[in-house]
């Protein structure tokens, strides 16, 4: 909203140094402040509400080391985020982009989904919280939304790439420009495509559409049968994954905070002709944008890591570690980068899959032989090293290293082929 007013007023009174609101990356800063301060000023005062409205986690005694000292602890910290993500984005970022619109609806839905669960477990004193099955449904409601409006709203496109040939024509030469030893450019008229990234490959493009090839030429009119369904599986996927790596202080937030510098990066370069003609990458129009909403989003995380970060504080719950993995997994569907988040976001899909394995396995050994065997100490896979005696700031601090890492090589696959 700042952005127009900025406009309007340089339009009739030619302030300057407005110009400045043009760039993506001074909006994107002006983001960051923002949202930090938002998340320390506001974050302090939530923290002494929670404090007063006696607003405490609920611990179950699993015999983790220092675990019932987190007892009364204040939660719903969420808030802090879902606020220093929003607001920021609504000053600062284009809200006449399909990009953005659809990333607020999935930050306040995600947001509102967690927000009941919580209130439930804490006004409620119903443990249980939502329903598991209530859960799933939001998140694939939201799934739905976001995959069929990435495949049929008209702004969603690409630009093609097109390869110089000595064939061709002087007036499609003016279409390339010069990069470096290479001519190289993109087609000047966007196109409606299913096409996404796929890591390793000389030709990186995975096309959706292509699924359903050998069903003949008509079937490719219902790719988004096969691009929605991923869609839900990926957001229903991360979102839980982040959920259950909420469980010591400062993990799920930092590891978040991780990806969201990667894909800010992402959609910087996605966005931008130069960099993805450089690149050699997908050229996605207007996913620049999403660049201030990332820029936020860190902020978001990193300034609630400052109540949030051992000991904590303030825990998130589920109103913000459902957003957060909501919004990591709509921002990779958006910038085509889906296929790359089992490596970018490797610690929520370990976390996940360490419940699921140590769940089937029990599950498995009970029927078998009587009594129920365990894979791990105990899950989420953080839990298994509190169990084995390491420090919880121990445990977090080599997550992030992990975390940083598997960012980084998210990062190369870009060039790997």
């Amino acid at each position: 909203m700042l952005t127009y007013l900025i406009d309007y007023l340089d339009n009739y009174f030619d302030i300057p140094g407005t110009g400045m609101f043009q760039f993506i990356s001074f909006r994107a800063a002006l983001a960051v402040i923002t949202s930090l301060t938002i998340s320390l000023i506001f974050g302090h005062r939530l923290i002494n509400y929670l404090k007063r409205r006696l607003v405490g986690e609920v611990v179950r005694d699993l015999g983790l080391e220092g675990q019932m000292e987190k007892q009364g602890t204040p939660t719903m910290g969420g808030l802090i985020i879902l606020a220093a993500i929003v607001i920021p984005t609504l000053l600062f970022a284009k809200l006449n982009n399909i990009y953005i619109i659809l990333i607020l609806i999935t930050t306040i839905w995600l947001g509102f989904i967690g927000f009941v669960d919580d209130y439930i477990k804490v006004f409620r004193k119903n443990k249980k919280g939502l329903a598991g099955h209530t859960k799933i449904l939001g998140q694939i409601i939201i799934g739905l939304i976001i995959g069929l409006s990435l495949y049929f709203h008209p702004d969603v496109v690409i630009r093609e790439k097109m390869r110089y040939t000595s064939s061709r024509s002087t007036t499609e030469l003016s279409e390339f420009e010069k990069v470096g030893s290479h001519t190289r450019s993109f087609s000047r008229q966007s196109s409606k495509s299913t096409k996404t990234t796929i890591p390793f490959f000389k030709n990186n493009e995975l096309d959706y559409a292509l699924i359903l090839k050998p069903f003949g030429e008509r079937a490719m009119q219902y790719a988004w049968l096969v691009f929605v369904p991923i869609v839900i599986l990926i957001i229903v996927a991360v979102s839980n994954g982040v959920n259950l790596t909420d469980g010591i202080d400062g993990l799920a937030t930092g590891t978040s905070a991780i990806a969201g510098v990667t894909l800010g990066l992402l959609a910087w370069v996605s966005g931008n002709y130069v960099f993805a003609d450089y690149l050699n990458i997908m050229y996605l129009p207007d996913t620049g944008e999403l660049t201030i909403f990332v820029s936020a989003f860190v902020g978001a995380c990193t300034g609630f890591l400052w109540y949030n970060t051992y000991p904590a504080q303030v825990f998130m719950g589920d109103t913000g570690s459902l957003a957060l993995g909501g919004i990591i997994a709509v921002l990779a569907i958006m910038l085509r980068k889906e296929l790359l988040i089992p490596i970018l976001c490797g610690i929520f899909l370990v976390e996940n899959l360490s419940v699921v394995m140590q769940v089937s396995w029990f599950k498995y050994t009970k029927r078998k032989y009587g009594t129920g065997r365990r894979i791990f100490l105990m899950s989420p896979l953080h839990h298994h090293y509190q169990m084995k005696g390491y420090a919880e700031p121990k445990i977090v601090q080599r997550f992030f290293i992990v975390g940083i890492m598997l960012a980084i090589f998210t990062i190369v696959t870009l060039k790997i082929r």
